[in-house]
């Protein structure tokens, strides 16, 4: 099992006037499965890119495994261990499943066998249900299909900390089947799993735990059905559509 400890220490992320990270703090210490929940702007996204090295705060630190990673470039902070999703896939199309699979095998361990990462690829992309499309190029897939493609890779990277920015998001039902699957299997795993969605019962009947952003700022954190209730969070989403 993989150490995890993230930090997040008064993180901040100002867009010349616009605060759209507000002195978030919080800690992942232990293979947690997180919704990360907010209405409408409520810098659910730019705390991800904050996180995944996409961005670089304005203020504040995050450490991971003990090792700073605010302000580096997203390919070291992936080698520290924190890998991410996007809500609009990142396949490479004139490859195949199973070459898209090597690419992040490859960089993150160059030495390995080639034999070593294809069954590593194969083991993961049975679990995926997508094995069958191995040899397919990535350009071929559904819209649900490239989203488990995407997953896939990035469990080729081994993270310890695993953010999914909306994997249900036009995924046919039978798919976000397979989605809930693989986040139960990656978080048994020990893996620490950051879940945001708009899909509110999917984020309730997975997540051990909920943080809620408004306006940038972090306004409730601990268990779903208290923070559920907790006024601040009611009054956060009253006239609000839940986006971001």
């Amino acid at each position: 099992m993989s150490e995890i400890q993230l930090e997040l220490n008064q993180i901040s992320k100002r867009f010349g006037g616009n605060q759209a990270v507000d002195h978030v703090s919080f800690n992942v210490t232990r293979p947690e499965l997180i919704g990360m929940i907010g209405p409408n702007g409520a810098g659910k996204t730019t705390l991800t890119n904050l996180m995944s090295g996409m961005l670089k705060p304005s203020s504040g630190t995050i450490y991971l495994n003990g090792r700073r990673i605010d302000g580096h470039a997203p390919y070291e902070v992936t080698r520290a261990g924190l890998g991410r999703t996007f809500q609009v896939t990142r396949a490479l199309n004139r490859m195949t499943v199973m070459e898209n699979m090597m690419v992040p095998g490859l960089a993150h361990n160059p030495s390995a066998r080639r034999s070593d990462l294809e069954e590593r690829a194969h083991e993961i992309l049975s679990l995926l249900t997508i094995d069958h499309l191995t040899y397919e190029y990535s350009r071929a897939l559904s819209g649900g299909q490239r989203k488990l493609l995407e997953l896939g890779r990035l469990l080729m990277l081994d993270p310890s900390v695993i953010i999914l920015d909306e994997p249900f998001a036009g995924v046919h039902p039978r798919l976000q089947e397979t989605i809930y699957n693989y986040i139960h299997r990656v978080h048994e795993d020990g893996k620490a799993i950051i879940l945001i969605s708009h899909n509110m019962g999917a984020v309730f009947e997975l997540s051990q735990r909920l943080i809620v952003l408004n306006f940038g700022a972090l306004i409730a954190d601990g268990e779903p059905q208290h923070v559920k209730n907790d006024p601040a969070v009611i009054d956060a989403y009253l006239g609000h559509d839940e986006d971001d």
